[in-house]
């Protein structure tokens, strides 16, 4: 497939499949397809069956979900079905047709009872897309084309992303502004929408403001500015912020994207003692406490406002190690 082949179908799946997707999927859903993409490899073969143990879910996402929630959500994903247009070169003639794919996400979803082990099996027409979309998005990336809502949010969620290293975007006229958001058509054919800056605020800016911090690693503002009595301009400022849930790294194997978490909840409690973060890392059981302690504390089971880090170093006699020991 060529580079073009490829941008086509990243693009295919991103703006039918997916974002079609984001309106459906509930929390659970969106963690097990985050597992399923930290699975996922080019080279594995058709058939492969992903085993998903949902202690290690629970352990990269920190959230619990009993058998009936995830019963529920791998029911969802086998049987909603998505559509995927796109193009097919005939190998003899070289001649492109139009093709339309109806496929569901999983072919199969089989419960180990009694071992808290999923085996799901993807839809081999879905892989390739699958494949593509792993290679070219980010976590964050992907977790906001599942999350967001609003056609608006994830627009300005993009326009935002261009200008996260500065930490204020350009400043826009509210021309230039409904123009990217096809709220105005630049020829006028089209009837302009949202005429009134406070239906711009309620239904588009202040809407996608509110998706974008609560469910992105932006956090952005905006500001209105006038020109004489009327509303001229609008910029908006961003900040980077760890989302209250972390999408799992997929870029990387399981193993090393369950370390980069431990890594955020460590730094996140204060904990950065070289060698306390290389103990708590390397010993398989501390790890485990560590995962359980940020559970704890995310659901209030944990009380400590003052010093979360310093609470899980002394219930597990690491107060006072020394480096080295």
């Amino acid at each position: 497939m060529s580079q073009l082949e490829t941008s086509k179908a990243v693009e295919i799946i991103q703006h039918n499949a997916l974002t079609t997707a984001r309106y459906e999927m509930t929390a659970c859903e969106m963690d097990i397809v985050f597992f399923l993409l930290s699975k996922l490899s080019k080279n594995d073969k058709p058939g492969t069956v992903y085993e998903l143990r949902v202690k290690e879910l629970e352990q990269l996402t920190g959230r619990i979900w009993n058998y009936g929630r995830l019963f529920e959500s791998t029911e969802q994903l086998r049987s909603r079905g998505y559509v995927i247009t796109g193009e097919k070169v005939d190998g003899r003639s070289g001649n492109t047709t139009q093709t339309k794919l109806q496929v569901g996400l999983l072919a199969s979803a089989e419960y180990i009872i009694g071992h808290g082990i999923i085996e799901l099996e993807i839809s081999e027409k879905v892989r390739p897309y699958l494949i593509d979309l792993k290679s070219n998005f980010t976590s964050y990336r992907l977790q906001a084309a599942l999350s967001l809502t609003s056609k608006y949010a994830k627009r300005i969620y993009q326009l935002a992303s261009q200008w996260k290293d500065i930490g204020e975007s350009k400043t826009y006229t509210l021309d230039e502004f409904k123009y990217m958001l096809h709220l105005k058509d630049p020829k006028g054919k089209e009837p302009e929408q949202y005429v009134k800056v406070s239906s711009l605020q309620a239904k588009v800016l202040d809407v996608a403001m509110n998706q974008i911090n609560e469910h992105t690693d932006l956090r952005i503002s905006y500001q209105l500015n006038k020109k004489g009595r009327s509303f001229h301009s609008v910029c908006f400022y961003i900040d980077k912020q760890v989302p209250q849930q972390l999408p799992i790294p997929f870029e990387l194997g399981v193993d090393d994207a369950k370390i980069q978490v431990a890594r955020t909840n460590l730094d996140k409690l204060g904990i950065k003692d070289p060698a306390l973060v290389k103990r708590i890392l390397g010993d398989e059981k501390l790890l485990k406490d560590l995962f359980e302690f940020n559970y704890k504390l995310k659901t209030g089971k944990i009380k400590a406002d003052k010093n979360p880090g310093g609470l899980f170093l002394k219930m597990h006699g690491l107060a006072g190690v020394k480096p080295g020991k």
